[in-house]
């Protein structure tokens, strides 16, 4: 049976993983002004991050529409797909999910089954990675649902900002806030695990990379371990050499520079983890 994966273009996957495995990413959007950029298409990481704090207006995000996802489906079946599953980003920060679910829902060609990742970035990329094996192996659909559904509960991302500005500007947050969390010099810090995403603050560069830390100790050891980053490549190296002795068994841990999607709210200078632990016995 000829299984075909889905996604979005927040998975941050390589793209030699992508082509390895014959992966489908959709873009989303951003929209500066009367412009629109396909997300990792029209707009390169390195020269977003360069961009974004000069933008005028500030960039805003968008999911693509539900027949953008059916014209996908059309695209894989008519290339000899006998089932697809098309897995995105957490529900909770976009609607990308919805567009996806209507297109699925209303689709009759083959069978098409939705799943939310409960993630983002990568977090999501380890489990479309994961199904696109699966597939490889010639697994079933119900095979590889049951299996990244085991995965979501040990699979995490946590990162820190290095400012509140880009948040307030994205508009997920309030202008007073993040001017308040500016003067008191606020790090903000997000978790995520299964579709819930959590902030945390610190007041200090160093406390806000020993929380992160610490929350890598309380879900170790780990299956798959990878440094997340919005611009800021010389961090990320060090934070890499920290994280080693987390993930020993492993010659190499991935870094992956977040796609602009996600860096138009998290912002220059994001650094985090994303990673799964270790199955219990």
């Amino acid at each position: 049976m000829n299984i075909r994966i889905v996604t979005d273009s927040t998975c941050d996957l390589p793209a030699e993983i992508v082509s390895q495995y014959g992966i489908t990413v959709i873009p989303l959007h951003i929209n500066v002004g009367e412009k629109t950029f396909l997300d990792g298409v029209d707009l390169s990481r390195d020269e977003f991050y360069a961009q974004l704090p000069t933008y005028d207006p500030f960039p805003k995000t968008a999911a693509p529409s539900p027949e953008v996802f059916k014209q996908t489906y059309d695209r894989l079946v008519d290339e000899g797909a006998d089932a697809i599953i098309s897995i995105h980003i957490s529900e909770t920060l976009s609607a990308t999910v919805s567009s996806a679910r209507i297109a699925a829902e209303g689709y009759t060609r083959i069978p098409v089954t939705m799943l939310d990742s409960t993630q983002l970035s990568l977090g999501m990329g380890f489990l479309v990675e994961k199904a696109a094996q699966l597939a490889q192996d010639e697994k079933s659909v119900d095979e590889i649902v049951s299996e990244l559904k085991d995965i979501m509960p040990r699979t995490y991302v946590f990162a820190a900002l290095k400012t509140l500005e880009y948040l307030r500007r994205s508009g997920r947050m309030n202008y007073a806030i993040a001017k308040f969390g500016e003067i008191l010099q606020i790090k903000p810090l997000l978790h995520m695990n299964m579709g819930t995403a959590t902030a945390h603050r610190t007041r200090t560069q160093n406390r806000s990379t020993a929380h992160l830390f610490a929350w890598l100790s309380e879900n170790a050891p780990y299956e798959k371990i990878a440094v997340l980053h919005a611009g800021n490549e010389q961090e990320t190296r060090g934070l890499v050499q920290q994280a080693r002795s987390f993930f020993p068994e492993s010659g190499d841990i991935m870094t992956v520079q977040i796609t602009p999607v996600l860096g138009a709210h998290l912002g220059i200078g994001a650094l985090g983890f994303a990673c799964i632990s270790a199955k219990k016995d």
